[in-house]
């Protein structure tokens, strides 16, 4: 079966902050082989090969203030995924408190090749929904990202990072964005793990523009978090979040997710073809 990580973190590691890079490094024997896939797409993309993974969704972020991600991380995943458009699929990012033509910047992103922008709540300390209550750079983003069918992937749950703003990090803050934007593709990153998984699910069920990746949640708890997946199965994708802190490799979580008891087809929309309907290749 074809494999499609729509939540994999490969970054310009010289960005993090020191504490920040601490917790990726936290444990981790193989940090050497993450420095070289964020250094070379060529040996990223042979892992991928090894693993079984076709295709990666890279996602990057603007975040100068708390984890030390400044706007050059857009242009940086951009040129990275050059290397093969239609394996590596680039998330960048808009902050609206740190950008003066919102709109703008999205459409420059979508030119540059972005597939998707990521929203940080909690490390963006901006609430999804703070449109509502005048951030209008904000709306301005979801309008340009919805004319250009740019999905937006929020994360949601909580973050262990220092400086973390987790109040903002609650799914239920993304249902006025489905509202108000209906057109707008909307991924739930990580259901709302480890406290709200129960807002995620009932959003993606409201919602036909929203949906969840499962990345970050250890894939044998999975049916503990989201014990209808199957219901949902259509509206679900997989990720793994690596080399986040707590997740140790893509291949197990693979092959933990494999051994659930989820329906073949359910299996395969939630692997492969969620995402691929989502990020058609180009």
């Amino acid at each position: 079966m074809a494999i499609i990580d729509i939540h994999i973190h490969i970054q310009p590691l010289g960005m993090f902050k020191p504490q920040n890079l601490k917790l990726i490094q936290h444990g981790r024997k193989n940090y050497d082989q993450i420095v070289e896939f964020s250094e070379k797409p060529a040996s990223f993309l042979k892992f991928l090969d090894e693993i079984g993974v076709e295709r990666a969704g890279l996602i990057n972020y603007v975040s100068p203030d708390i984890i030390g991600f400044t706007a050059e991380v857009n242009d940086w995943v951009a040129n990275y995924c050059k290397a093969d458009t239609k394996r590596l699929i680039a998330f960048g990012s808009v902050h609206p408190r740190f950008i003066e033509d919102a709109g703008r910047e999205v459409d420059r992103l979508h030119d540059l090749g972005i597939r998707g922008l990521k929203l940080h709540p909690s490390h963006q300390v901006v609430a999804p929904n703070a449109y509502r209550e005048g951030m209008e750079k904000l709306g301005a983003m979801y309008e340009r990202a919805q004319a250009h069918g740019m999905p937006v992937m929020i994360h949601t749950g909580t973050s262990i990072f220092p400086g973390a703003r987790n109040l903002f990090a609650q799914p239920m803050l993304a249902d006025d964005v489905a509202v108000d934007y209906p057109d707008l593709t909307i991924i739930l990153a990580h259901g709302g793990r480890p406290l709200w998984m129960n807002e995620a699910f009932f959003l993606v069920r409201r919602h036909k523009n929203v949906h969840i990746d499962v990345s970050s949640i250890p894939p044998q708890r999975l049916l503990e978090y989201f014990p209808r997946l199957e219901e949902i199965a259509h509206k679900a994708l997989f990720g793994s979040d690596w080399p986040g802190p707590g997740v140790p490799d893509v291949a197990g979580n693979i092959r933990k997710f494999r051994e659930l008891p989820l329906s073949a087809a359910a299996q395969q929309k939630i692997l492969y073809d969620n995402a691929a309907r989502l990020f058609p290749v180009r």
